[in-house]
């Protein structure tokens, strides 16, 4: 037999034996990846950085303190140890903040409709998932932007629902089309959890719409009693106008979700350069503050209450003032917030993946990649706007979506890092090999028990030869996305929610997602 001929057939049977085994699914302990992986490898601060950013955030919160409270926050607060000053602002002794941070709520699940996707959100576990409040999407053909919609909101959701690397789903979109603030709410909260089973996260602007919401997920749940045994929607609350002011409306809210047994997303996002200072450090330090302020707030309402501690702090290009969430200092910003929250053993969440960029395009990657290894890397726990969102979280693109899923996917497989054990230094695999096998290690046992649980294949992401690829058409990974998102959307209607559930839901409260938009179309 030819060396040709001999090397044609090795590749030929590598091949197959690879495709064989790739077809077979690995337990979740054996997957090259998974929800969870522990980071927490790179480290933008020293311990003594981080201290010091921890000291001058209680400075700030004992000299400075927060404007604007609402009157129950003042009253909670203030019965916990805030002071209340002359200037209306109030201020927060460090003793109180010590003191709450030690009752605080620590290792608390975050649960979704489908017990597979509970996510474990602390120490430095990593979960990824989406966020924002995009007001257009983006034709992936034309470019062109159009607003968002209710539907849109919900065809999201239900493809999170498929994509094995994007592990719960914060509502991504604005519900443009419902004018009514009301509608907008609960609409979006409706659309988020009637479209997948894992955690939904999504935000209010009203209590009465919390509250509406809360009797919608009291029906889902089984009644008000499971729903707070296993709360599936958290809710996203930027509960500060940074600098160092409540919102006094979002506060309203935050309260009603407290004692409704909602896990609640402290989200404190001031952007470097605008609402919060340019110096790197100091941004980081008034993020802190008001996500400890906030904190102190949850917990003067109900000690122990699931918060998650949301140091959000976006960047600015300071040559126009324009947000720049792909660039490297947010990277920066994002892994130091992953630092504070494991500083203060606190869940903590963060942004990741707001490229500037408009179009799921060359940029929109290498922007998303190095943020979320970076961010990954430091050990965030949960990781907002990983996916799909284009131009600093105006725009969202499905497309985008699914060659995210693939940058996440690659992102996790540098947080698992190498594993060094007796076996995988496989100096017998070597010496077998070499003294008495073929000389490679196409075929051995080992590359096929490691080409699944050791290496990472893109799904979207193309890596045939440059003959293969003509012979398909010279596809772009758009055109791949493009094509997987048609099949997705086509195919994948969840139906965990019944029939009667929906029902009852509609009869109650005012849906405006046509039952039609839920089903497949009739051929």
């Amino acid at each position: 037999m030819s060396a040709t001929v001999l090397d044609t057939t090795v590749r030929r049977g590598g091949r197959e034996a690879r495709r064989a085994a790739r077809a077979a699914p690995l337990p979740d302990n054996d997957r090259p990846v998974r929800p969870g992986l522990e980071g927490g490898r790179y480290k933008p601060l020293s311990d003594s950085d981080v201290l010091k950013i921890h000291n001058a955030a209680l400075d700030v919160l004992e000299q400075i303190g927060m404007a604007d409270a609402i009157p129950s926050g003042i009253e909670v607060m203030t019965k916990a140890g805030a002071i209340l000053n002359a200037n209306g602002r109030l201020t927060f002794p460090r003793a109180l903040v010590e003191e709450t941070l030690a009752k605080a709520a620590r290792r608390f699940p975050l649960y979704a409709q489908d017990p597979r996707y509970d996510l474990e959100p602390w120490g430095k576990k990593v979960y990824f998932g989406t966020a924002g409040a995009a007001v257009h999407m983006i034709d992936p053909v034309t470019g062109d932007y159009r607003d968002t919609t209710t539907r849109d909101c919900y065809d999201i959701s239900r493809v999170v629902d498929t994509l094995d690397h994007i592990h719960f789903y914060q509502r991504s979109v604005v519900c443009r089309e419902l004018p009514d603030p009301f509608e907008m709410d609960f609409n979006t909260c409706y659309a988020s959890v009637s479209g997948t089973t894992k955690h939904v996260g999504s935000s209010w602007v009203d209590p009465r719409h919390l509250e509406a919401s809360l009797e919608m997920l009291h029906m889902i749940a089984g009644g008000e009693d499971k729903w707070r045994e296993r709360p599936f929607v958290s809710q996203s609350n930027c509960f500060v106008v940074p600098p160092l002011k409540f919102a006094q409306d979002a506060c309203k809210c935050l309260e009603i979700a407290v004692r409704g047994g909602m896990p609640v997303l402290l989200l404190s996002a001031g952007q470097a350069g605008a609402t919060a200072p340019a110096a790197l450090a100091s941004a980081i330090v008034q993020e802190v503050a008001e996500c400890l302020a906030g904190l102190v707030y949850v917990n003067a309402i109900k000690p122990g209450a699931p918060a998650i501690f949301g140091t959000w702090c976006f960047v600015s290009d300071l040559r126009t003032g324009a947000m720049s969430g792909g660039s490297p200092e947010q990277a920066l910003l994002s892994a130091a917030s992953a630092q504070m929250a494991q500083f203060y053993d606190l869940t903590g969440g963060t942004a990741s993946g707001m490229t500037d960029s408009k179009l799921p395009d060359a940029q929109a990657g290498y922007e998303k990649a190095y943020n979320h290894a970076l961010v990954g890397n430091a050990g965030a726990n949960l990781i907002y706007e990983s996916a799909g969102m284009q131009a600093s979280l105006l725009g969202f693109s499905l497309e985008s979506l699914l060659i995210d899923n693939d940058i996440i996917g690659a992102a996790q497989r540098t947080i698992k890092a190498i594993e060094v054990t007796e076996d995988s230094l496989s100096l017998e695999t070597i010496r077998q090999t070499c003294l008495s096998g073929p000389g490679h290690f196409l075929g051995s046992d080992q590359t096929l028990a490691r080409m699944q649980s050791e290496y990472v294949y893109p799904v979207i992401g193309d890596r045939s030869n440059p003959k293969d690829w003509v012979e398909q058409g010279r596809p772009t990974i758009l055109d791949r996305a493009i094509k997987n998102t048609k099949s997705i959307l086509a195919k994948h209607y969840p139906r965990h929610v019944s029939d009667e559930i929906d029902d009852q839901i509609r009869a109650n409260l005012p849906v405006r997602l046509a039952k039609e938009a839920m089903r497949p179309a009739r051929t």
